[in-house]
């Protein structure tokens, strides 16, 4: 036996929800009574209005029957209005969790899709639409057909008879459409990822012709998923007609049925015509959840999604606020591996960085330099030691409250679609004085100048209307943006000019007198001379540590006490051994 799990985010939520849904559910008792009307108002005119011949009696049954159905649209939008804002209210208790679960998700497994906010999409829909009407309406079946077995016993087993078959069709058609509708659902997510990851490298497939075979891959995947959606539309639309058939035949029989029972003088006419229209009520919600059967089965697969990604991404754990770092950096034989991977690319590591030093981390590819920026920025976690900042644990700061102390600069820079002054705040509320501080510090202040809007220009998506080496300046202005006191610079001189690379040198020095904690990892050698300590690093351990001078040194003479500085081609030779 499974234990039982505790109730996710999504089934509190719904939870939450829970009495609108019972509001809604009690206003469906009054409407599908109300519902009754037309039966009632025909078996009148039949059997009281026509016999009697009395205007009288015709004017009041119809009056009532107005206001029976003045109320019944009343009901029915009050209930519609309830649904609506309900799943309102659902969207503002998931959206918050849901947006941190899906980025929390996307650093332990890079390329996750947004895919949870679609989900969320489908099941506000559903549980806002008509789809969940025929759910409210289907307990009343029960009851029209009580009230057809008081019109006749015949007539009511007849109903049975038909809401049976009509049931029986819609069980088929969850047996039928249930795996090919899941199928396609995973190949569309999964295609549809495909497709995003090729758009944002449409560039190279251009330059290099590759977007035909990429076209024909894409269109294999998307025809399986065309044909898995046909497949179950193709059942789904057989059992959907069958039961329209049957629903339609049904109702006309149950006419004859009623009329050789009025022959019979065992009913009247009206009450044949009332079995009829009871007939229609009775089997409505079976043939309306068949007819939504398609939208029930895409929420039920959202739900069980969502479900998944909330119980495996749990809630961000809130610590206690703690009083602001000064940017004191210490690994503690620190392990770490990538997200979903067992494999350390990080091995014993332990170093520290005071504030007012620049640590320049280098060594040859894949020898875990990205990553350790990962994680002495607390993004990845680590698989055993310590990362702390001013003695605390860099998992157990709050994110929005170490955050703005934090400076980083990736390899990979990304802007985002607003202004270069929106981006350089970090989208934050702009601080005019804070953003021009932080460009002129980057040594990007002029060159924002020049361009068509000064700090009011609209960067594009990623960054798309800069060139390479304008993105990396004003990712760098973003970095220093607020004043940061730990600053982690990957690669950060990779697209820069000897202008630029020597603003950053410049900017580098300028943070060290302004006691902030650097740490530069580097392929090029210039930047050496403005860091204090470097760390080379091959098969993610610490292959040398100390002074730059003493590093240096050691790379070619490990016993002679170099020089205090030495000329850049030096320090060239020396790093290119180090790198292997």
């Amino acid at each position: 036996m499974k234990p039982k799990l505790p109730p996710s985010d999504l089934q509190k939520a719904l939870r939450v929800c829970r009495q609108s849904f019972v509001s809604a559910a009690f206003f469906s008792l009054f409407i599908n009574l109300l519902m009754l009307t037309p039966t009632l108002y025909m078996l009148q005119m039949y059997d009281r209005v026509l016999s009697s011949r009395s205007e009288s009696t015709l004017l009041m049954i119809t009056l009532i029957a107005i206001a029976a159905f003045i109320v019944l649209g009343g009901l029915e939008l009050v209930r519609s209005r309830i649904l609506v804002r309900t799943g309102a209210r659902l969207d503002s208790l998931l959206n918050p969790r849901l947006f941190q679960a899906m980025f929390d998700q996307n650093l332990q497994r890079p390329g996750v899709s947004s895919q949870a906010l679609n989900d969320l999409n489908n099941l506000r829909q559903f549980l806002t639409g008509s789809g969940l009407f025929g759910f409210f309406d289907l307990p009343w079946t029960p009851i029209y057909l009580a009230v057809m077995f008081l019109l006749h016993p015949i007539l009511g087993w007849f109903a049975i008879g038909s809401s049976i078959l009509v049931s029986s069709l819609a069980i088929a058609n969850e047996f039928a459409t249930r795996k090919p509708l899941n199928e396609a659902n995973a190949k569309a997510i999964a295609n549809n990822n495909y497709l995003t990851s090729n758009l944002r490298n449409v560039e190279a497939l251009e330059a290099m012709g590759m977007l035909p075979d990429i076209r024909r891959r894409w269109l294999e995947r998307h025809r399986e998923v065309l044909g898995l959606q046909a497949q179950a539309s193709d059942r789904a639309g057989l059992l959907s007609s069958a039961s329209k058939t049957l629903r339609m035949l049904s109702q006309s029989l149950i006419l004859g049925i009623g009329a050789y029972l009025t022959i019979e003088h065992l009913m009247t006419p009206g009450m044949m015509i009332a079995g009829s229209i009871l007939m229609g009520r009775a089997l409505s919600p079976i043939d309306h959840i068949i007819g939504n059967w398609k939208g029930f089965l895409s929420y039920r697969a959202a739900y069980s999604r969502l479900n998944e990604l909330l119980r495996l991404v749990p809630e961000r754990r809130r610590y206690m606020p703690i009083p602001a770092p000064e940017g004191c950096l210490t690994l503690e034989n620190v392990v770490a591996a990538p997200p979903g991977t067992n494999v350390a690319v990080l091995r014993g590591l332990t170093f520290s960085v005071a504030p007012g030093q620049a640590l320049a981390v280098i060594g040859p590819s894949a020898a875990g330099k990205s990553t350790l920026a990962r994680v002495i920025l607390g993004v990845w976690p680590v698989a055993g030691g310590k990362v702390r900042v001013d003695g605390a644990d860099i998992q157990h700061w709050n994110r929005e409250n170490l955050g703005p102390y934090i400076g980083y600069l990736p390899q990979d820079i990304e802007l985002f679609s607003g202004t270069i002054s929106e981006n350089i705040a970090r989208f934050s509320e702009v601080d005019p004085a804070k953003v021009v501080a932080a460009a002129r510090q980057a040594g990007v202040h002029e060159m924002i100048q020049r361009l068509p809007q000064g700090y009011d220009t609209p960067v594009g998506e990623a960054g798309g209307f800069l060139s390479g080496g304008q993105r990396q300046r004003v990712g760098l202005a973003r970095a220093l943006y607020g004043e940061p006191v730990l600053i982690v610079l990957d690669e950060p001189n990779s697209n820069l000019d000897d202008q630029g690379e020597s603003a950053l040198i410049r900017a580098i020095n300028e943070l060290k007198e302004q006691r902030r904690t650097i740490v530069v990892i580097t392929h090029r050698t210039s930047i050496l001379n403005a860091t204090d300590h470097i760390l080379v690093l091959r098969e993610g351990q610490a292959q040398m540590f100390g002074p730059r001078e003493q590093v240096l040194g050691q790379l070619i003479r490990p016993v002679a006490t170099p020089p205090p500085a030495l000329p850049n081609s030096q320090v060239a030779m020396h790093v290119q051994r180090a790198q292997g």
